[in-house]
């Protein structure tokens, strides 16, 4: 992912080194066919590869592969030893007379010495691959864009003893011995594929096997790979990908189309997981788990990503990418489709609570930064920064709002469309558009701005009622904030469901309305309003907008108890604390009442799901706070949040007790109902320690020493990390000890003291970065202390900077080892201009310290230079 190919039919580099979506040409060459040959060894790997390319269309350029890292050995065209090759810059350039040729290359490379971990790296003894965006260049030369798609035929040499196990994407063909003590192994992958989906692995590995019997009667074999001592944390993994085969099977009509299917868990990854066909590589912490190591959290998110790469098999392999630009078109879709799978295995309010929760915290903030972009791009520097929340999360919400405009009969036949269509192409976002346009016989021509506008629109609504006519008169408007490049904005499609309650009785007064607002203003008139009616708008978050109405606390206070709506009944309440914390943090005092009654009314009703109650009962974020001000005064924010989580506490002390102790009954089970319980258990201990109770510590500490589970254990620890008490210290050493050497439970035990709210946690992060099981080589554990860290709106903004200073110490130390990672941490830095003057010319200070360093990577440059532009 670090090397932009210069290839002339490839995009071309604009003046600044970026490449632009304009420039986009096809393939001067195809490649139909590639065979490769791994003679593998950790120190130095040699990869042969026989290409069958074919002349695309009528011009006379050479064939350029990309390549980067490697070392050239040999060149062959048609069987036949070739010296005109030459390198320019990171690419072989093969002049060829011919239209179609046999090209055979072979190169060295060094999978111990790889710590970008992109292309062929070792990881925990064994040998594995990472090629999404541009790592397989670091493999073998070869033509690296996602529209080449060719058919792989692998054989794997390896030393037995050392890798028993050999695999690679496809079907296995063929295995064997060799007189020295090796082996080796064939596969075959039938289905075209871009380079990028390219996976093997080699190592010491245990398989849980399982099987699943597709809905045309074919047996799929399964398996699940990882060290022998973990093979008993992979089942709920397995369970999780034969419900997603089944429900990609029940919901959208795709039939897995290979014998097997692959996992194999790596410790080493700098991503969640890949699709690799038939050969997924999973970071460990997404297959891992058993009730002693991993949360309820944990849980979900091993079941949501195993769903999502499972998904990926038919949006993102079978059709994939035209170029980068497109790279929503799988990612958005898949995203959307894994967020459905998870609804449907739990609650699906709670499921679109946390989705947008997770929207807001990510994609909002990138949306009113400098870093900025459409869900379709048009130009990069490097590829890898694109992986963001825009391109996932908002990729995935716009998705949502061509279903909902669209109905589920209609969408269903555009994904139908779509997937018939495109199967066994390289596809664009604009065709999928085609495809929902064609089969729901609606015209999406101005919806179209959500893929090239960057920006989170702004709603406000002002909702008057004209008593005496018996009406009621909904004015709404819309504002898109100008963007890096992008001044000047469009009005946008924004379906907005909305519905009125009367605000004396609660009963609805009338149906719910899907209202598309396409203009900068609109006026809609209600008839037959006698009562005084309350807006419930953006019902289930029908479309990513920031609502600005005139809805008073007392009608917020009303939604949050009536709406039939779980999440615009969450969102009243959210509203509702919002509105409160941000006047205290502006004006250093606020009235709580109004929020404290209405928690008190969640908790006592006795309908809701627990873990409904546990979502809408939580304060928001500091940083989501900061996000609605000016100017982001951490130490103010706190403040006010911390105010209001005492006066809930201990005005609400008895129901805090009432909800602790519904623990459930019995040893642990992964249920939603357990689930939700836990939740609300632990929600109700943290109000119970702001509270200032005197045993909150020892609840807490008991807590912690009796739980049979991660998620109460973790729970108990989060809420002493932040405290001052004797019981903090001996759980965090009890945790650690315990713990010790299994590298996913201390990533926990490291993020919990990044996160802490104590005035000193500063200071105790730089110590937690000299900790003997501190490295910046992994990225799971970079992420769980330095990006948790960043994350602590209070602690990484202290005013003397010193926040500001580590992270920027880690980064220039992190970029040498691996770029991609560091480059996703910059993020808190890149948000100077939200703060006072003294914090913000400390913050720019630090960007201008790490763009200055010699050998930065494109890719924290990139991020660097927007940050400052």
């Amino acid at each position: 992912m670090l090397d932009v190919s210069h290839a002339i039919a490839q995009p071309a580099p604009a003046s600044d080194g970026a490449i632009s979506r304009h420039d986009y040409r096809p393939p001067a060459w195809t490649v139909p066919e590639t065979r490769l040959v791994f003679d593998l060894d950790p120190a130095t790997t040699r990869v042969t590869a026989t290409l069958s390319v074919a002349r695309n269309g009528e011009h006379a350029e050479p064939l350029r592969l990309d390549g980067a890292g490697q070392e050239p050995l040999a060149v062959r065209v048609d069987g036949v030893a070739v010296n005109d090759w030459r390198i320019e810059g990171e690419q072989l350039v093969i002049p060829l007379s011919g239209d179609a040729h046999a090209i055979e290359t072979e190169v060295e490379i060094a999978p111990e010495r790889n710590t970008q971990l992109m292309g062929l790296y070792a990881s925990g003894g064994n040998l594995c691959t990472q090629c999404e965006a541009e790592g397989f260049r670091r493999i073998t030369y070869f033509p690296d864009r996602p529209d080449v798609l060719s058919r792989y035929a692998v054989r794997l040499v390896a030393d037995k003893a050392r890798y028993p196990v050999l695999l690679a994407n496809g079907d296995p063909v063929d295995a064997g011995d060799l007189p020295d003590g090796r082996h080796w192994a064939e596969w075959n992958d039938p289905f075209p594929k871009p380079s990028y989906l390219f996976a093997l692995v080699a190592g010491d590995l245990a398989v849980n096997r399982g099987s699943f019997t597709t809905q045309s009667g074919r047996d799929v074999q399964l398996g699940i790979w990882v060290r022998a001592a973990d093979i008993d944390k992979t089942h709920h993994a397995l369970h999780a990908l034969k419900l997603s085969m089944a429900w990609d099977e029940r919901v959208y009509g795709r039939e897995y189309d290979l014998d097997v299917f692959n996992i194999v868990a790596v410790d080493d990854f700098n991503f969640g997981a890949m699709e690799n066909k038939g050969l997924n590589i999973f970071n460990s912490r997404y297959i891992l788990a058993d009730p002693d190591t991993a949360t309820d959290y944990d849980y979900d998110a091993i079941a949501a990503v195993v769903a999502h790469e499972y998904f990926h098999n038919w949006s993102g392999n079978r059709i994939t990418c035209r170029d980068w630009f497109q790279l929503s078109l799988k990612e958005g879709f898949t995203v959307y489709r894994d967020q459905g799978f998870s609804a449907d295995q739990g609650s699906a309010a709670v499921k679109r609570i946390e989705d947008v929760r997770g929207l807001r915290a990510a994609q909002f903030p990138e949306d009113a930064g400098p870093l900025a972009h459409p869900v379709r791009p048009d130009s990069y520097l490097e590829i890898s920064n694109f992986y963001t929340a825009t391109i996932y999360n908002k990729g995935a919400e716009l998705i949502r709002m061509m279903a909902t405009i669209l109905g589920p009969q209609g969408f269903r036949a555009g994904t139908d469309l779509y997937f018939d269509r495109f199967d066994g192409t390289a596809a664009t976002c604009e065709d999928f558009v085609a495809c929902m346009e064609e089969a729901g016989g609606v015209n999406l021509g101005q919806f179209r701005l959500w893929y090239s506008q960057a920006g989170t629109p702004r709603v406000a609504a002002s909702l008057s009622h004209q008593a005496g006519e018996g009406r009621a008169t909904l004015r709404l408007a819309q504002h898109v904030p100008g963007t890096p490049g992008q001044p000047d904005k469009q009005p946008m499609v924004l379906p907005l469901k909305l519905r009125l309650f009367g605000g004396e009785t609660g009963r609805p007064l009338g149906p719910e309305q899907l209202v598309l607002l396409d203009q900068p203003a609109s006026t809609i008139v209600f008839d037959g309003i006698t009562e005084r009616p309350v807006l419930s708008i953006n019902r289930g978050f029908s479309t990513p907008v920031i609502i600005e109405s005139d809805r008073s606390a007392r009608e917020l206070a009303f939604l949050s108890a009536h709406d039939d709506d779980p999440f615009a009944r969450y969102e009243a309440m959210q509203q509702l604390m919002l509105d409160t914390l941000v006047a205290a943090a502006v004006e250093g005092r606020a009235d709580h009442d109004a929020v404290v009654t209405a928690v008190a009314n969640t908790l006592a009703d006795a309908d809701l799901d627990p873990a409904f109650v546990a979502e809408a009962v939580l304060l928001p974020s500091e940083s989501f706070i900061g996000d609605q001000l000016a100017s982001v005064d951490p130490e103010a924010i706190f403040r006010a949040r911390e105010d209001l989580r005492g006066a809930l506490g201990r005005r609400l002390s008895d129901q805090w007790r009432h909800a602790y102790d519904q623990a459930p009954a019995g040893p642990y089970v992964y249920t939603p109902a357990a689930k939700g319980l836990r939740r609300l258990r632990s929600v109700a201990l943290g109000y119970i320690a702001a509270s200032g109770a005197d045993d909150a510590a020892r609840l807490a500490f008991r807590q912690f020493e009796t739980a049979d589970n991660m998620t109460d254990r973790q729970g108990a620890l989060t809420t002493l990390a932040s405290g001052q008490s004797d019981e903090r210290e001996a759980a965090l050493d009890i945790f650690y000890n315990r713990y010790a050497g299994n590298g996913l439970v201390i990533d926990k035990w490291f993020q919990t003291q990044a996160l802490s709210s104590r005035d000193d946690t500063g200071r105790l992060v730089e110590e937690l970065a000299r900790h003997p099981d501190f490295t910046l080589a992994n990225p799971n554990r970079a992420r769980s202390l330095v990006g948790a860290f960043g994350a602590n709106q209070r602690a990484f903004n202290a005013a003397d900077g010193s926040g500001y200073r580590f992270l920027a110490d880690q980064l220039i130390a992190l970029d040498r080892l691996n770029p991609q990672t560091a480059a996703k941490l910059l993020p808190p830095l890149a948000r100077w201009r939200r703060f006072d003057a003294g914090r913000s010319g400390l913050m720019r200070g630090e960007l201008e310290r790490i763009v200055a360093t010699p050998g930065l990577s494109k890719d924290m440059f990139e991020q660097v230079s927007k940050s400052l532009g």
